[in-house]
């Protein structure tokens, strides 16, 4: 005699795991199929990381179709703000939140490690600085070259704004917080920077390691060149980590883009031929 309430019971079970296993199939395709991703996806934020973004914007893009990426630059702080108001999907920043920002529900993604130097003019014959000479220089306690080895010649200090990532970096890395002096030329960002510094005889300045060009003369520091292995072995410390905020955990094109420029693949493809230190390559 059958028993059909347990044949009943074994056909419902049959018609969940299909109904399962056609579930997971379809989470499977829509990750893989890039035309299901559409939207906008608007960034602002630090000039220091436009190089690297830009790759992934042109490369996001080209693997999918339905999505625009606008990226502009303005600042850490103010890609900060942006994202905290609502302007932006992505504040990205080389510096940590802002703690007047803390309350705001942004979530920090870190991007990239990256490397910033001291440039010269090429008249210059200082070829490194150690930090207690650079902090010197950037406090106006040295004011000509002959204090740290190099000819009698007035040094002009080019720096970014007070809004800048840049800036910051500089003034907790090298500086440790004490001030900057007054008497600097301000820049508004990583390019007009280094042609400031090209063009002025005596300047010093400095700029993240990807805006570094044959017009201005790089300085070692603490007798340590940049490179990449410098920097994952520690030797070399005039870093920070670039991130990407968002206001809350991000989600459809703002998730995928996210993903994709934080990606081992990106990044080891993309990092170091824009002047960054892949993430993936730090130790842990």
């Amino acid at each position: 005699m059958f028993n059909f309430k347990r044949i009943a019971a074994l056909v419902a079970m049959v018609a969940v795991s299909a109904s399962l296993l056609a579930g997971c199939g379809g989470a499977k395709n829509e990750g893989q199929n890039s035309g299901e991703i559409k939207g906008t996806v608007t960034a602002s934020g630090s000039t220091a990381l436009l190089p690297l973004l830009k790759a992934a914007q042109e490369e996001f893009q080209k693997a999918n179709a339905n999505v625009t990426v606008n990226i502009a630059g303005g600042g850490s702080f103010t890609g900060q703000n942006q994202v905290a108001s609502g302007a932006v999907n992505i504040g990205n920043s080389d510096v940590a939140l802002d703690a007047q920002l803390k309350d705001k529900g942004l979530v920090e993604h870190k991007l990239v490690v990256i490397p910033f130097v001291f440039i010269t003019h090429p008249d210059v014959s200082v070829n490194s600085l150690t930090t207690e000479q650079a902090a010197s220089i950037l406090s106006g306690k040295i004011t000509n070259w002959k204090e740290v080895g190099g000819q009698d010649q007035k040094i002009t200090i080019m720096s970014r704004s007070k809004s800048s990532g840049s800036r910051a970096t500089i003034a907790e890395v090298v500086l440790k917080n004490a001030a900057f002096t007054d008497n600097v030329v301000i820049q508004d960002s990583n390019g007009a920077l280094r042609t400031a510094v090209a063009s002025t005889p005596g300047a010093i300045g400095y700029v993240d390691a990807a805006y570094v060009d044959k017009t201005v003369k790089e300085l070692t520091y603490n007798g340590v060149k940049y490179s990449v292995d410098n920097v994952v072995s520690g030797k070399y410390g005039i870093y920070t980590y670039g991130r990407m905020f968002t206001k809350g955990a991000p989600t459809g094109a703002v998730k995928a883009f996210i993903d994709y420029a934080t990606s081992k693949d990106f990044q080891e493809k993309y990092a170091e031929k824009n002047g960054f230190v892949p993430s993936t390559k730090m130790p842990k």
